[in-house]
């Protein structure tokens, strides 16, 4: 079905395959991600991008930033309008924080640019949670002078009464955290062709486990990168449980 791309020496095979014209010369090209798996493991290491010219099958090797991870796949979409495929790609870390690294690039003209990075997103809002009297905790978004509040009310009393006196108010002063980037969704929302991002990150409370909301930040392409979608963001929360 597809050219065979495999190095027997280390065991480098294909992971993950898409197809489409990534280059603009609509031509279909064949877009691998490739690494080499761990023993008896699901784990993948020296994962990166091999692209398939069409035209002069000729093979362009890229390297990844984060190349060990599980699960890595790669698919095409156009997130700049000009009609040419882009190739977005997502590694699960498998850590606890439940990370992804997550990569876009261009590749018209087989030259290679680099549209998204998932540490250059994880920098681009400043966070605050701040728990507050009354079962509330309130999430800052600094750089966007944005804030929502979260109500704890419903949790179990157990774990309400670690953090709060019988009036409602804080034993002691406490805060939270936003995590990176955990996933990342390429999504058409106007339906006109061009894909955005949904991008999802965790509001953690005392510990890891403790999640108490969700951050999503819709993102779409304009000229030299991703900025915010509709100019707004969101707080949910959802499937919340205490450990």
């Amino acid at each position: 079905m597809y050219p065979f791309f495999q190095n027997r020496e280390n065991q480098t095979t294909i992971l993950s395959v898409a197809e489409g014209d990534v280059n603009g010369d609509h031509i279909q090209d064949y877009v691998y991600l490739v690494g080499q798996p761990l023993p008896d493991s699901p784990y993948m290491t020296a994962i990166t991008l091999v692209i398939q010219d069409g035209k002069t099958n000729e093979f362009f090797t890229i390297p990844l930033k984060e190349d060990q991870g599980y699960d890595p796949r790669v698919t095409l979409q156009d997130f700049t309008g000009d009609g040419i495929d882009d190739i977005f790609i997502r590694i699960n870390s498998g850590g606890s924080g439940g990370y992804g690294y997550f990569f876009i690039y261009s590749f018209v003209n087989n030259k290679v640019s680099l549209l998204f990075d998932y540490e250059t997103f994880n920098g681009m809002f400043l966070y605050d949670v701040i728990y507050q009297d009354d079962y509330r905790v309130k999430v800052v978004n600094q750089t966007l002078n944005l804030s929502f509040i979260i109500d704890l009310s419903n949790r179990n009393p157990e774990y309400l009464a670690d953090l709060y006196n019988k009036d409602g108010t804080l034993i002691k002063p406490l805060e939270g955290s936003v995590s990176g980037l955990n996933q990342l969704y390429p999504i058409d929302f106007n339906g006109d062709g061009v894909y955005e991002l949904d991008a999802y990150q965790r509001i953690i409370g005392q510990y890891n486990a403790d999640q108490l909301g969700v951050v999503q930040t819709p993102l779409s392409f304009e000229k030299n990168g991703f900025t915010l979608f509709i100019d707004n963001q969101y707080v949910s929360v959802v499937g919340q449980t205490d450990v």
